[in-house]
This record gives C-alpha cells, structure tokens and sequence, in this order.
C-alpha cells in the first residue's frame, strides 16, 4: 500500500474517533446536567414541602392546641406562644434558599403577623387573665378576623411554587 493512503487513513480514523469523543462527552456532559437540576428540583420539593409544614404548624389555631397549658398566665402563655413561633421559624431558616423570595417573603410574613396578633390580644386582655383566657380571645379573633386565614394563603402560595417544580 501506499504511504500517502495509510496516512490518510490514519487522518481518518484519528478524526473519527476525535468526532466520536466529543459526541460521547457533549452527551455525558448533557446527562450530568439533567441529573443536576433533577437533584436541584427535589431539594427545592423538599424546601417547599418543610415550609408547608412550618406554615401549618405556626398557624396560630394549630400552635395553640399544642402549646395550651393549663394554670399559667396570659403573659407566660404569650411567651409559649410566640417562642415556639420563633423557634419553629428558626429551625427552617435554611429552606429559604432553596426557594422564591415571594415564597420565603409570605413565610416571614405569616411569622411576623401571628407573632403581632398574640402580642396585640394580650396587651389588651386584663392583668390578671390566664393563658385560657388569651387563647379563646385569639380563636374568637381568627374567627371573625381575615387575618386568621393567613395561613391558608401562604399554604396556598408554596403549595403553587411546588407543582410549578413538578
């Protein structure tokens, strides 16, 4: 055979296997990618999954009947209440950047609101009121306030984000 033809074979198959070689890696490399924003997606699902939970278990109906302690004052109860807001708030702090700051700006939100709603109620309630006393005042006002609904909507909101990811 001729040396001419052999190298030009061997041209051939180096750029061949060249083209072969980018195909392989442009196909990896796509692969990787989707296997990155599926894995990116899920951590955003479980962000918005944990934010819902937080959002139902600051609802002030719901915080109330877990933190309804009998004999104590309004004022202890007022404590009890919004420092397990706080803390509930705070353990889920991280889940903010894993999803929309209009999310995280409703979560805040409904903290801030439930928080201000127990300060206000018991700054109107007698100095001698129990903690029963400051909790009927709060559900009689999510009753026939809109503000005690709040929580609905900030459910609403993430729950949207989440199937948008979906």
């Amino acid at each position: 055979m001729d040396n001419n033809f052999l190298l030009m074979l061997l041209i051939a198959v180096v750029v061949c296997g060249f083209a072969a070689w980018l195909i392989f890696m442009q196909k990896k490399t796509k692969a990787t990618e989707q296997k990155e924003s599926r894995e990116a997606n899920l951590l955003k699902l479980q962000a918005y999954e944990r934010l819902t939970l937080l959002v139902d278990r600051i609802a002030l109906p719901n915080i109330i009947s877990r933190t309804n302690t009998p004999g104590i004052s309004a004022r202890e109860m007022q404590l009890l209440l919004t420092g397990n807001i706080k803390e509930e708030f705070n353990y889920n702090i991280t889940q903010q950047i894993y999803v929309s700051a209009e999310a995280w700006t409703a979560v805040k939100n409904l903290k801030e609101q439930n928080i201000l709603v127990v300060n206000q109620i018991t700054n109107v309630l007698p100095p001698d009121a129990t903690g029963l006393d400051l909790c009927k005042f709060l559900l009689e006002f999510l009753m026939n306030d809109r503000k005690g609904t709040l929580h609905e909507v900030v459910s609403e909101v993430l729950s949207f984000e989440a199937k948008k990811l979906m």
